[in-house]
């Protein structure tokens, strides 16, 4: 379908009266485009050739034009013409992942004439929609606008937008309610200090102190006398009486994170301390009362621990009476934009710079999107930090390559292996398969991989959309 020619198509929906020109030379990224943009009611021409473009620069005024970078063509001076022709029109360069580590020197000179850049592989009808938004103007995809009551309330402690949040959050006010443990897992960095800080916050107990301790921060032969305090002439160096966190927190919340580090030896004192509601300062004779509500965190699968002899079966029981498991933040991909917004601006105020504040551009949000997020919430903090402080005097919107220096070698490395994921992986098929069978496992295969995304499937197969459809519906797949 995408030959040489010029493709043009009209439909009547949202983005009616848009006209975008999309130079690639890649054919099934083309033939993608075209279907999403005219789904979405624009007017799309489509080339794969370059030398093509500056013709149509002087036959029709375009709002958006969207041209991938290719080593072999300078693409520089055709945006310099575009942008002559057009000042008010909209450029959007797609840029080769593999080449991530080269981009920002790469394209530093033609920076101000970009309105976006996208990271291939690319989401067509993502792009589309994230114009679509911004033209029609319904909503500001980059808002921090929220509007469920409970969400505002929990605001200072945990922002998000994803189902799988908005689930265990609408728990939090009955979790508060009660006075019962609480055991928070999940993956370093989700955030657990900051839901039990929300628990506390909620709960009746909110005017107590709310106090922190890292069992696995503290060594073996000190977080004893960190949490039960010591008396007086208790040991060598003990010249005065020591309140310890149980007594700091009465009539509040201890929050005991990382548990699963605890000594095995202490885990029994802890567990007398929540059956009796007392503990013993060391080298004190009389018990003391104490009232504290126990929030407990761990990374570990404590089920595991147990298993292993590495926690008390009893103390474990005792601890997991209310449960909550934060998701990992490539578990919540909606959360992302809103939590680098977040932080981004946060950053900036911190830096003593007054609002407006610039915006990520949905190229950087779908940049931040797709990388793994090993340290979950608290890794994509640091790195806007990091982006907001070099990031201080400009005024245009945060594009990818104001985000990639900052990023490190691991994160870097999976953007550049996008393009080639797919060639990495391998499919068996058996000596004998019939030519046919071996078309219907690779397209189930690769559909599989790209999570049934056909536009990114015929990508990877080299084939057109409509080609792939007729395939699919041929093989039921």
């Amino acid at each position: 379908m995408m030959s040489e020619s010029v493709k043009k198509h009209r439909a009547e929906k949202s983005l009616k009266g848009l006209s975008v020109l999309v130079a690639d030379s890649d054919h099934s990224t083309l033939e993608s485009f075209m279907e999403s943009f005219v789904s979405l009611g624009a007017e799309v021409y489509t080339t794969n050739r370059l030398s093509r473009v500056q013709e149509l620069f002087g036959e029709k005024e375009f709002d958006y034009f969207i041209i991938s970078k290719q080593d072999e063509i300078d693409v520089y001076p055709i945006i310099f013409e575009f942008k002559k022709r057009l000042p008010d029109g909209r450029v959007i360069l797609l840029e080769d992942g593999t080449h991530t580590d080269e981009l920002l020197e790469d394209i530093e000179e033609i920076i101000p004439l970009l309105h976006d850049i996208y990271i291939k592989p690319v989401d067509t009808m993502k792009v589309a929609l994230n114009i679509s938004s911004s033209y029609i103007k319904k909503q500001d995809s980059t808002s921090l606008a929220v509007v469920e009551p409970y969400v505002e309330q929990l605001k200072p402690y945990v922002l998000f937008r994803s189902q799988a949040m908005k689930r265990i959050m609408m728990s939090l006010p009955r979790i508060a309610s009660s006075d019962q443990t609480v055991l928070i897992t999940g993956e370093t960095g989700t955030g657990k200090e900051l839901a039990a800080r929300a628990i506390h916050f909620l709960s009746p107990r909110a005017e107590g102190n709310f106090v922190a301790v890292n069992c696995g921060a503290i060594p073996d032969t000190l977080i004893e006398g960190e949490l039960f305090g010591h008396e007086k002439g208790a040991f060598t160096g003990a010249l005065k009486t020591h309140k310890g966190k149980f007594e700091l927190a009465n009539g509040g919340t201890l929050f005991l994170d990382e548990i699963g580090d605890m000594p095995v030896s202490l885990q029994v004192k802890l567990l007398r301390v929540l059956e009796e509601g007392e503990i013993y300062r060391i080298g004190g004779e009389r018990p003391i009362k104490v009232n504290v509500r126990i929030i407990a965190a761990t990374r570990r699968d404590l089920h595991k621990s147990v298993q292993e002899g590495l926690f008390r079966d009893d103390l474990y029981y005792r601890l997991n009476v209310l449960k909550i498991h934060l998701p990992p933040l490539r578990e919540r991909i909606e959360d992302i934009p809103l939590l680098a917004i977040h932080f981004f601006h946060r950053a900036l105020s911190e830096l003593g710079i007054k609002p407006p504040y610039p915006e990520l551009s949905n190229g950087s949000i779908d940049m931040l999107e797709r990388l793994p997020w090993r340290g979950n919430v608290r890794e994509l903090r640091n790195l806007m930090t990091r982006v907001a402080t070099f990031f201080a005097p400009h005024t245009r919107a945060v594009l990818p390559v104001d985000i990639i220096p900052h990023l490190d070698e691991a994160s870097i490395n999976e953007l550049s292996q996008g393009l080639d994921k797919a060639r990495k992986m391998g499919i068996f098929i058996p000596i004998g398969t019939s030519m046919e069978k071996v078309e219907e496992i690779v397209i189930r295969e690769t559909l599989k991989y790209t999570g049934g995304n056909k536009s990114q499937a015929a990508r990877i197969l080299k084939i057109g959309l409509r080609t792939l459809r007729r395939k699919v519906k041929k093989y039921n797949i």
